[in-house]
């Protein structure tokens, strides 16, 4: 949602943006009060709206709102009005259906068997085929958010508990999914059979806990249990965990994305330590991409431990040599001609007694865009750097997300339309490079890329979709989708 005042426009805020986050608690008085921490931990994966929805053993409460977790659900009054054992959160970032308190997670149905909830971190790729088909038999969507249709294939289903008749549903939807959901009576966990996104297990003092990563079980002092396994769904009742497989096996595809940006820098995801595993990409570039400088400067803070990695494997001293404003939000000033030129020095600003002299490696994660790195460069340069160097600590992003990942459409991408060479002119750099997606396979833990079987889904890099788009044929990215299910409603 659009705040009035400053905001970095599409054009400068030149990263991809977080999907979503999900957080659940079963057996824990103070449930609403912990599902907030642990969705304050993922706040990074998305800072538009956040929801939560509890049951106290009688009856649903729901309290969503546009904002930051801080801003909103740490007030008591709002704790209050949400009592119960059991609940479940939601922090978003819009992938499908736009920004509005309607799209706000997690969704609340009365079905026949009572109340269920749900929320979801991932896109469906064929929702949109799905709504149009329940709209014809009489369903009636109150939002343009994909998480609806599995709300609605619920209710719908012919079978007669409510296991069987999630299960059917998710049967039926394609794409990205880990979900969280509640009813009266239990916590159910899913994840898609290629396990893109992530959805870890965790315990508090008996609590069973559902969390988007493990950083969400640190704050509130839980204990790591386990991973969600691609194409598992976890019920937890009164009696405790049961865990079946619903779908038929195939080989996982997680998002090797979220090893470079997405997750926080101290979650563990599938066994890996994230920001062990960004030191090592950041080293894999500097044996693929070396250069002759004097610092490596990160471009905070998602380049921060990928250059770290890059400087201690090529010898060469790290250096905050960009200091980044962490206070600076959506909103800051009325926007004037005078100050639109301003930019990326709302965030950032070149700390010129490091570099003014120096021959400089920039080090980031990635280059969508194009437009954010050239202004960074210009700011380097400004400062008195005598050569620019960019390293990317991963492959050139050459086309969108459909699996919950808000990314301009391939056209905008600017590895879709130059080659390595017209990047660095572009952006005016003295060099440019880029990790290979081999070099990053390496160091996530692989020997290298299978192409006929690939390892992660990163499709982004390689173009290799791992689901079908039944949605998204002869479109380009997912705000497609959004067009036309907004159109559709």
């Amino acid at each position: 949602m659009a705040d009035a005042g400053v905001t970095l426009t599409a054009e400068a805020d030149d990263h991809f943006h977080d999907e979503c986050g999900v957080f659940g608690i079963f057996g824990r008085q103070d449930a609403a009060a912990i599902v907030t921490l642990g969705l304050h931990a993922l706040q990074h994966r998305g800072q538009e709206a956040a929801g939560i929805v509890s049951f106290d053993g009688t009856q649903f409460h729901i309290e969503r709102h546009v904002g930051l977790i801080g801003d909103t659900f740490t007030k008591q009054s709002v704790l209050d009005r949400l009592p119960g054992s059991r609940a479940i959160g939601h922090t978003r970032y819009a992938t499908t259906g736009g920004a509005g308190l309607r799209n706000i997670q997690p969704f609340f149905a009365e079905l026949s068997e009572g109340g269920f909830a749900v929320a979801h971190n991932g896109n469906l790729t064929n929702a949109l085929t799905i709504q149009r088909a329940l709209q014809t038999q009489g369903s009636i969507f109150s939002s343009t958010s994909d998480t609806e249709t599995i709300l609605h294939l619920v209710a719908t289903s012919k079978e007669r508990d409510l296991n069987s008749r999630f299960i059917d549903a998710v049967r039926q939807v394609e794409g990205a999914f880990s979900l969280v959901a509640l009813s009266s009576k239990k916590m159910i966990g899913c994840r898609d059979p290629l396990g893109i996104r992530p959805l870890v297990l965790g315990d508090l003092d008996g609590a069973w806990i559902l969390a988007s990563e493990t950083c969400a079980l640190d704050i509130i002092g839980a204990r790591f249990v386990r991973d969600i396994k691609p194409g598992e769904m976890v019920t937890i009742t009164s009696k405790g965990l049961e865990s079946i497989f619903p779908f038929e096996p195939v080989k996982p595809r997680f998002c090797i994305f979220e090893y470079v940006y997405f997750a926080r820098p101290d979650s563990t995801i599938e066994g890996m330590n994230v920001y062990t595993a960004r030191k090592r990409i950041g080293a894999e570039l500097a044996i693929e991409s070396p250069v002759e400088a004097d610092i490596v400067v990160p471009v905070p803070d998602s380049g921060t431990p990928a250059a770290i990695g890059f400087s201690q494997e090529a010898g060469i001293p790290f250096e905050l040599g960009i200091i980044r404003n962490h206070y600076v939000g959506r909103t800051f000033i009325q926007p004037g001609d005078s100050i639109r030129h301003m930019g990326v020095k709302l965030k950032h600003n070149a700390n010129r007694r490091i570099i003014e002299g120096k021959r400089v490696v920039l080090v980031d994660d990635s280059i969508v865009r194009g437009t954010t790195s050239q202004k960074i460069v210009q700011m380097v340069r400004d400062a008195g750097a005598k050569e620019v160097h960019m390293r990317i600590a991963s492959p050139p992003t050459r086309s969108s997300c459909f699996y919950g990942v808000d990314t301009p459409e391939k056209a905008k991408l600017l590895a879709s339309r130059m080659s390595i060479e017209e990047m660095a002119e572009f952006i005016r750099v003295d060099s440019l490079g880029f990790l290979s997606l081999d070099g990053l396979y390496r160091a996530v833990g692989e020997t290298g890329r299978d192409n006929e079987q690939p390892q992660f889904c990163d499709a982004c890099f390689s173009t290799q979709y791992p689901t079908r788009l039944t949605d998204i044929e002869g479109a380009d990215n997912v705000r497609t989708l959004s067009l036309l299910a907004s159109n559709s409603q």
